[in-house]
């Protein structure tokens, strides 16, 4: 198992920068492409930072921000990357960021935000969902990310439609962005019975989410969920997340994330998982990093920690 670092850090003076369509805006174009390409040069310096900092903290896996390349698809400030004044620059200091990533075997992905979505009824919608994932597919290139996960969408009303809605604008998209996509079970409309199978049925692997199949359950266990999961990624790593509740599981909203992971919530049959973990905790690095200790030991000294595993294994 491989755990994973969520794009930003909390303590770690490593910092991305965006900016929004109103200040861009008040600039002529010229001065918009500088302002630009200063942020995604700056923000490709600080992803080597980002992987040098997990490989030299044995993190296996880094998740890049989705503003990456700041209002990237921005209907009146969207901009190519060959636009920009420091393209061939951007362009090298990707590169590196992609064989360091390589050479050190830290994983990269993207998880574009949550309005991309591919199902809704409305066309412009749909039309701004397929711009962010080209986007991020054409950055996940550049750096060598393997993975643009995202959510099914809206039920709006009948999932059955909606989810053909969403098989129906699967060819819209670019080979290289296709072979990107991954789906993820969410709190709130769709479960992993749900996206299972349009997942067989388009070859697109589940990213499982298992705090989100707690908060929404249905008819699978962790474990049916998890075996079903990993069948679909076709021999490629696994890409999962957990996250645990804020006020635990016997308050309210247990949706909203904690700032560390509570140990018990780790189904205790991944520990031995060849798999990427996405830690989705407000703590970002200093969480991961506890967890990591607490995996570590926890795959050497399973006796230990038989509480916890049996706490995960009730929740399970």
């Amino acid at each position: 198992m491989r755990v994973g670092l969520c794009c930003q850090f909390a303590e770690q003076a490593i910092k991305f920068r965006i900016t929004t369509a109103t200040a861009v805006l008040k600039l002529a174009r010229p001065a918009q492409l500088q302002k630009l390409s200063e942020l995604c040069l700056h923000n490709a310096g600080a992803l080597q930072q980002a992987i040098e900092w997990c490989a030299a903290n044995e993190v296996g896996a880094y998740r890049v921000m989705s503003q990456f390349w700041p209002l990237k698809t921005h209907p009146t400030c969207g901009y190519q990357l060959s636009d920009l004044p420091a393209a061939a620059n951007i362009t090298a200091q990707l590169a590196v960021c992609r064989n360091m990533a390589a050479s050190s075997n830290v994983r990269l992905s993207f998880h574009p935000d949550q309005f991309v979505v591919l199902n809704s009824p409305r066309a412009e919608v749909v039309e701004s969902s397929l711009a962010e994932l080209e986007y991020q597919a054409e950055a996940a290139e550049l750096i060598g990310a393997d993975v643009v996960n995202i959510h099914g969408g809206g039920a709006y009303g009948d999932k059955v439609t909606a989810l053909a809605r969403f098989r129906e604008n699967l060819p819209r998209l670019s080979p290289r962005a296709r072979k990107l996509l991954t789906l993820e079970n969410d709190d709130k409309v769709y479960t992993p019975s749900d996206l299972l199978p349009i997942c067989r049925a388009e070859h697109i692997p589940l990213c499982y989410d298992v705090h989100h199949h707690r908060c929404l359950a249905d008819g699978l266990t962790i474990e049916e969920a998890t075996a079903a999961a990993v069948q679909t990624w076709q021999g490629r790593e696994p890409l999962f997340h957990i996250s645990s509740p804020l006020q635990g599981w016997e308050k309210p909203q247990p949706q909203l994330h904690h700032d560390y992971i509570e140990p018990g919530d780790l189904p205790p049959g991944w520990l031995q998982l060849p798999i990427t973990l996405d830690i989705e905790a407000k703590a970002k690095e200093l969480a991961v990093l506890r967890l990591q200790a607490w995996i570590k030991k926890a795959q050497k000294e399973p006796p230990r920690n038989s509480r916890a595993l049996a706490a995960a294994k009730k929740r399970g």
